[in-house]
C-alpha cells in the first residue's frame, strides 16, 4: 500500500498557521509520554510541485524547510505582515535569495513575509 499524502501545519502562535508542504506519511505509533499517550509520525517531505496524478513526487532536502525559531524571528521582525503592502492576509514566508538559487531557510536574514500576490509576483526572483 503506497504511503498516504498529507498537508503539514504548524502553529506559530495563538490564530497564526504556517503550512509546510506536502509530506508522505511513512509510519505512525503511539507511545506514552508524561502518563498521555502521544501519536507520533515519520514523515518524508516531497515536492507539491512535481506530485501528479501517478502519485510520483521528487523527495526534498529537509534544509529548505524554515525552521519554527526563524519563523518567530521574521514574524516579529516583520510585524506580521507583507514587507511590500503592509497586509495581513494570505501571508507567506518568502526565501529573499530563493532555495534553488543556494537561499538559506535557517537564516532569518534570508526570509521575509509576503502577501500571496507579492509572493506570485516575486516567484524565484532576486530583488
Amino acid at each position: 500500500m503506497e504511503a498516504e499524502l498529507v498537508r503539514v501545519f504548524e502553529k506559530i502562535r495563538d490564530g497564526i498557521w504556517v503550512y509546510n508542504g506536502l509530506f508522505r506519511l511513512v509510519d505512525s505509533w503511539q507511545e506514552t509520554s508524561d502518563r498521555r499517550q502521544v501519536f507520533k509520525f515519520k514523515l518524508e517531505i516531497v515536492d507539491q510541485a512535481l506530485s501528479g496524478a501517478t502519485g510520483s513526487s521528487r523527495h526534498l532536502d529537509h534544509d529548505r524547510v524554515i525552521p519554527s525559531a526563524v519563523k518567530l524571528e521574521v514574524w516579529k521582525r516583520d510585524k506580521g505582515c507583507c514587507i511590500k503592502c503592509g497586509s495581513k492576509e494570505n501571508l507567506h514566508f518568502d526565501h529573499i535569495i530563493p532555495y534553488s538559487q543556494g537561499g538559506s531557510s535557517k537564516d532569518a536574514k534570508n526570509i521575509q513575509i509576503l502577501c500571496s500576490m507579492h509572493n506570485l509576483e516575486k516567484h524565484d526572483k532576486i530583488e
